[in-house]
């Protein structure tokens, strides 16, 4: 069921954010508010958790990164109902994170925090387009997700 929100969500948010911000920023935007979803997870959660090691996975810290692109757009083309939408979808999901059992709200904090900074980076000029330092950023994405995969497939198949 939560693989399959993650899947609905992404599918809402990521042509939108592509279409405010363009195809590599997505990327971008998407890969940074994971990977800040993941260090809080790891980093911050066990530590609020009793010292305890637990393991997450799925795409929520990223799809939080996703609406928290969305309400710096709205916030920087001044649309108060765009904003507000997108923070209301934010919060609601939060509450949601709450009431379900197993759900790691850490990510979605880390992934809103981090897809926030990149989105507001990216936002600091609202026309332009996209350019070299976006296609490297895009490419140390693709590399680190490389290297992520087979770093845990290394982890798994050798222990």
């Amino acid at each position: 069921l939560h693989i399959f929100f993650n899947v609905m969500w992404i599918r809402q948010l990521g042509p939108l954010v592509e279409e405010l911000y363009g195809p590599y920023r997505l990327f971008v935007i998407f890969t940074v508010a994971g990977i800040v979803g993941f260090l809080f997870s790891t980093l911050i959660a066990p530590v609020t958790a009793g010292g305890f090691p637990r393991s997450s996975l799925g795409a929520s810290g990223s799809i939080f990164g996703l609406l928290a692109a969305a309400i710096v757009y709205g916030r920087k083309v001044g649309s108060t109902l765009f904003t507000r939408q997108f923070l209301q979808w934010a919060v609601l999901l939060f509450v949601f994170g709450f009431i379900m059992s197993g759900v790691d709200n850490w990510a979605h904090a880390g992934g809103f925090v981090g897809g926030y900074a990149i989105s507001y980076l990216f936002s600091k000029n609202p026309g332009s387009r996209e350019g070299l330092g976006t296609y490297v950023a895009a490419g140390v994405c693709v590399v680190l997700t490389i290297a992520a995969f087979v770093l845990q497939f290394l982890s798994v198949a050798f222990g």
